[in-house]
C-alpha cells in the first residue's frame, strides 16, 4: 500500500500531472461545480407555541429579505416535519452571498423588522450549500400545487460512485410522467453525499395516486433496486409554499 501511495504522489508531480489532477478533481467533485451558481438550503425549526407569528411575521416583511438575493422557494412543511419551514436561494458566486450577508446585517429595516423579531420564535436553523446536478435544471411548475422534498443520503465516493444508478432512478420515475421534477442538488457543505430531489403535484391525493400506480412499473421498480445499493437512509417531506413563494 506504501508503495502504490508513493507512486501516485510521483505521478501528481510530473509535467504531465495537471491532465490527472483534473480527472481526479472531477471524479471527486463532479462537474457541477465548474459552474459558480449555487442553492442554499434553510431550514428552520420553530417554537410550537410561536409557529403561526412565525409565518405571518414572515409574510408580510419577506420583501426585505428577498430585495438583497434571490428567492427560488419558500414552503412550509405540512408533512414529515413539524413547525418547520424550508427555503431555497440561488446565489452565483460565494462572493455574492458574502456581500448580501454583509448588506443584511447593516439593513436596519430587515435587522428592528424581521431578525430580531424572528430569531426568538426559532429553536433551530440549518443551513446547506448545494449545487444543481449537472443533468438537471430548474423547472418550474406550470401552475400550482405541492411540493415533495425527498433526501438521500448517498455512501461515500461521491457521484463518481453512485451517480449513475441514482440518476437512472430519478429520470425513470420523471420520464414516465409520475411526477414533476423540479431540480436535483448534490451537497457542497453540510452533510457530503446527499442529495435532494424536489418534486411536484398538483395535490397530496395526486402524488399517493401516482406512487401506487410507480411501484407496479417494471421500470421504476428495477432501477430503485439498483441505486438503492448505494443508499444508507433517506427521508422526505410535503411542502406547501407559501403565498410570497416564487414556486408555487
Amino acid at each position: 500500500m506504501f508503495s502504490v501511495r508513493n507512486a501516485i504522489r510521483k505521478a501528481f508531480t510530473l509535467p504531465g500531472c495537471v491532465l490527472l489532477l483534473q480527472l481526479h478533481a472531477s471524479l471527486s467533485t463532479g462537474p457541477q461545480q465548474q459552474n459558480g451558481t449555487f442553492y442554499e438550503l434553510r431550514t428552520y425549526c420553530i417554537k410550537p407555541e410561536h409557529n403561526s407569528a412565525f409565518l405571518k411575521l414572515t409574510n408580510e416583511k419577506i420583501q426585505l429579505r428577498t430585495a438583497h438575493s434571490e428567492l427560488l422557494g419558500y414552503w412550509s412543511v405540512e408533512y414529515g416535519g413539524l413547525n418547520e419551514v424550508f427555503h431555497i436561494w440561488k446565489y452565483e458566486s460565494y462572493a455574492q452571498r458574502a456581500a448580501v450577508r454583509a448588506a443584511l446585517a447593516q439593513d436596519p429595516e430587515w435587522q428592528n423588522q424581521y431578525i430580531s423579531k424572528a430569531l426568538p420564535l426559532l429553536s433551530s436553523q440549518d443551513s446547506e450549500v448545494t449545487y444543481l446536478v449537472p443533468w438537471c435544471e430548474i423547472d418550474k411548475p406550470s401552475k400550482e400545487g405541492v411540493y415533495e422534498l425527498v433526501t438521500f443520503q448517498m455512501k461515500p465516493g461521491g457521484p463518481a460512485v453512485w451517480g449513475k444508478a441514482f440518476r437512472a432512478a430519478v429520470s425513470t420515475h420523471a420520464k414516465a410522467g409520475y411526477a414533476h421534477l423540479v431540480g436535483v442538488f448534490h451537497s457542497e457543505f453540510g452533510l457530503l453525499n446527499r442529495v435532494h430531489a424536489l418534486w411536484w403535484y398538483e395535490d397530496a391525493d395526486r402524488r399517493a395516486a401516482t406512487r401506487r400506480v410507480a411501484h407496479q412499473d417494471a421500470r421504476v421498480v428495477a432501477a430503485v433496486r439498483e441505486s438503492v445499493s448505494y443508499l444508507d437512509s433517506q427521508r422526505n417531506k410535503l411542502l406547501i409554499p407559501m403565498a410570497f413563494s416564487p414556486l408555487k
